[in-house]
């Protein structure tokens, strides 16, 4: 890497826009983390926004339509007939205290959608930095119906907004450098004839201890059915782990709740036996978000997961919250605090014998089996290739199209990375 924290820091500070970039595994989300730490260690304000919940919950932060104040809109004339074009004063004053407004996964942002979000920041003569984050090859705006896929890059204001970009280049998932090519050949949607060989080399028998392996599908029904069917083979007792939910602020909806558990890939409830694989869904000092290990023990307070390296991990719940900013006084001065609506407390852990490619984001995996058949959006199967932690641990299931078909990527975001 050619830029350090403090160098980006400095240029934010002075008031650049950046766009930080660059492909899967190379440390975004560490880096963007440290930058919102860096600033927080100051008593500065960062907004953590993202267009989807999952997305924001990487972060820890909230989506972009909640903190702007967008309701459901997707565009400027949707915002303007559900009595929203005008900006609230209690939002003008709200996003004017910011001193940094991060924008996770900027590729899953439409070029409609960063329209509202400029308008906003106009709206609310923002003087701060705005630091948006992600890969314009990875996952793109969801669009209903047959609508063209416009990307936030495609929108007056992304000229406007005039970003310096800096890009991270070392992929920190896997050092095996023919698979580091590999990935970025599908990246870019380029399938050569070596290519298309390399990837044949991944199609192989399953394995007899199917176990071992975690199964990545499109569809969230098959990673659910297949986790049920595996851990109905372990004949162990069957514990469920309830989530505990401690709401901070009474009138917290049900339904918020509801959301924030899909969103932040918790579980409900977590049925587990010991002798199950599972992947942690977290990075702490000593475990990382997707890498695996085997439940050895369950008690009342701990569950003890043994990882491959033979560690034994004593896991208690994690608290996740959700936050919103609010206006409060003190020392007899008004001022924005972020505080917390409502706190879930569950154990770190998914079951590992499947899990979704939408799920896996962020996520390092060493032994991984890809169901190719399920793949349906551009820059899928880069999403789901670049998972692998160990590519002699992966193994690709024939996909019914050719690999080239596969591999697709939307034609003006290559266009886009490429310039």
């Amino acid at each position: 890497m050619d830029f350090t924290v403090n160098e980006l820091t400095n240029k934010l500070k002075k008031g650049k826009n950046i766009f930080l970039t660059g492909g899967a595994g190379v440390g975004k989300t560490t880096l963007t983390r440290e930058i919102i730490k860096s600033y927080e260690q100051d008593a500065k304000k960062v907004a953590k926004l993202a267009s989807t919940g999952m997305a924001s919950t990487l972060i820890s932060g909230q989506t972009l339509h909640s903190f702007l104040d967008l309701g459901i809109a997707s565009n400027k004339d949707e915002l303007e007939k559900s009595g929203k074009l005008l900006i609230k004063k209690k939002v003008k004053k709200l996003i004017s205290s910011m001193d940094l407004i991060v924008i996770d996964e900027i590729s899953m942002v439409s070029d409609e959608l960063f329209e509202m979000i400029h308008l906003r920041l106009q709206q609310a003569e923002y003087k701060g930095a705005l630091l948006v984050v992600g890969d314009f090859l990875q996952l793109p705006p969801v669009v209903h119906g047959h609508k063209e896929v416009k990307f936030a890059f495609e929108s007056r204001s992304w000229k406007e907004l005039a970003f310096e970009i800096k890009e991270l280049t070392h992929v920190y998932r896997t050092d095996d450098k023919a698979f580091i090519e590999l990935l970025q050949s599908v990246r870019f949607g380029h399938v050569s004839e070596k290519v298309h060989n390399a990837l044949n080399e991944f199609i192989k028998p399953f394995p007899q201890d199917l176990t071992k392996f975690t199964f990545l599908f499109g569809k969230n029904a098959s990673a659910s059915v297949h986790n049920k069917n595996q851990l109905s083979f372990i004949e162990n007792d069957l514990h469920v782990k309830e989530a505990q939910v401690i709401k901070h602020v009474k009138s917290v909806k049900e339904r918020e709740i509801e959301r924030f558990f899909s969103d932040a890939r918790i579980e409900k409830e977590l049925e587990l036996k010991v002798g199950a694989p599972v992947l942690f869904t977290r990075n702490a000092w000593n475990y990382y978000n997707g890498e695996k290990g085997i439940i050895i023990n369950i008690d009342t307070s701990y569950i003890y997961v043994q990882k491959s390296d033979g560690v034994v991990i004593k896991l208690e719940p994690l608290k996740q919250s959700k936050t919103v900013w609010r206006e409060k006084t003190q020392e007899k001065k008004k001022e924005f605090i972020e505080e917390e609506l409502f706190s879930v407390y569950q154990y770190p852990l998914k079951l590992a014998f499947a899990i979704t490619i939408h799920k896996s984001q962020g996520m390092s995996i060493t032994d991984l089996i890809i169901q190719t058949n399920e793949i349906f959006a551009p820059s899928q199967f880069y999403v789901a290739l670049s998972r692998s932690a160990n590519p002699s641990r992966l193994i690709l299931i024939a996909p019914r199209v050719q690999w080239n078909t596969l591999a697709f990527v939307d034609k003006k975001a290559i266009d886009f990375v490429r310039d």
